[in-house]
């Protein structure tokens, strides 16, 4: 994803889901040179994800969620995006926002351990998370 702003700088989310687990977000000043590239799926941005914001907020905040993760709950109407990330204890774990099915803001936010979930099978992820 791409996105500009009228002094000319850009930000560029390049993600490595759906089994990556970071996404970079690179700033490109008004000069064309890169002034910063960061990994922004950690505790830290995630903070920045609060009750009320827009769709296009969280997608300038964490860059975009994997489409086949992506829910829509009718019942509740309440759409889910998920990242994949590596958590403070170096395991694999999912951050979700809930939005407002109708108003498409920020409902709530989730963050577990994959191991809760057990998607592929138990055993010791850390060393996926290992650098």
């Amino acid at each position: 994803m791409r996105w500009s702003t009228p002094e000319g700088i850009e930000r560029l989310a390049f993600t490595t889901s759906p089994m990556g687990y970071q996404t970079w977000m690179v700033t490109i000043g008004a000069h064309g040179r890169v002034s910063t590239i960061e990994n922004v799926l950690t505790m830290p941005h995630f903070a920045h994800i609060q009750a009320g914001l827009s769709q296009e907020d969280v997608l300038r905040t964490l860059g975009p969620p994997y489409p086949g993760w992506t829910i829509y709950y009718r019942a509740r109407d309440e759409l889910v995006w998920e990242w994949r990330y590596c958590d403070a204890w170096a395991e694999p774990a999912r951050f979700s926002v809930l939005f407002d099915g109708a108003s498409g803001r920020v409902r709530s936010t989730i963050a577990q351990p994959e191991r809760m979930s057990m998607p592929w099978g138990s055993g010791n992820r850390r060393e996926w998370c290992s650098p």
